[in-house]
């Protein structure tokens, strides 16, 4: 079997997995959610960290499969609390994007690099709840993150995204950003190494 075959294979196993996992979950009717029911953003608070949490967990334990010996460092609400009071610090946005009042999905920024020179570009984040996935909530947070990072006076934006993750290449797409660069087999997930696409956007006047 070659190398691409086995990445689509992967890919298939993967989504056969998260799908089974979603239906173990509570079930949550999308179509009246996206119909009825207003996506809100708003800035984070330390309210929201134990939701935020639990989405990210569900997006770590569930996109890589098994790590064998590799023991993952710790991250609980305490570091999450930290890391968004640093990111505020340095006016680095952190928003959540909520349904019926509760948080659907979030996403935040970082410096790119921590040395001078990178001060003005970040990479970005973005996780959505396993339930309110294919709604919008990921169309909606990212404009604002793009907005709220202009804002702040950054000139570039930075992504990286999984080659077979094709949702949210044509949603970056669509906001603007454009592929500059493919970085292939440097993720492991489900025994099979994948590829990462970097994507850019400029968010500020030139000098």
């Amino acid at each position: 079997m070659d190398y691409k075959q086995r990445v689509r294979n992967a890919v298939h196993d993967r989504a056969d997995r998260q799908m089974n996992d979603r239906t173990r979950m509570a079930v949550v009717d999308k179509e009246v959610a996206s119909r009825t029911s207003p996506i809100v953003l708003r800035p984070s608070n330390d309210d929201d960290v134990p939701a935020m949490l639990d989405i990210y967990r569900h997006h770590i334990e569930h996109g890589v499969g098994n790590l064998g010996a590799f023991e993952p460092t710790p991250f609980d609400a305490d570091d999450l609390k930290a890391r968004r009071r640093n990111m505020l610090k340095h006016r680095l946005p952190h928003l959540v994007a909520t349904i019926d009042g509760v948080v659907a999905g979030y996403a935040s920024a970082v410096l790119f690099r921590k040395r001078p020179a990178y001060r003005f570009t970040v990479k970005h984040s973005i996780y959505v709840h396993p339930d309110r996935l294919h709604i919008g909530v990921g169309r909606a947070l990212l404009p604002a993150l793009i907005q709220a990072c202009a804002s702040a006076g950054f000139h570039q934006m930075i992504g990286y995204i999984d080659s077979a993750n094709v949702a949210s290449l044509r949603l970056h797409e669509a906001c603007g950003f454009r592929q500059v660069g493919y970085l292939r087999a440097v993720a492991l997930r489900f025994g099979e190494w994948t590829d990462t696409v970097m994507v850019q956007r400029a968010i500020g006047p030139e000098m």
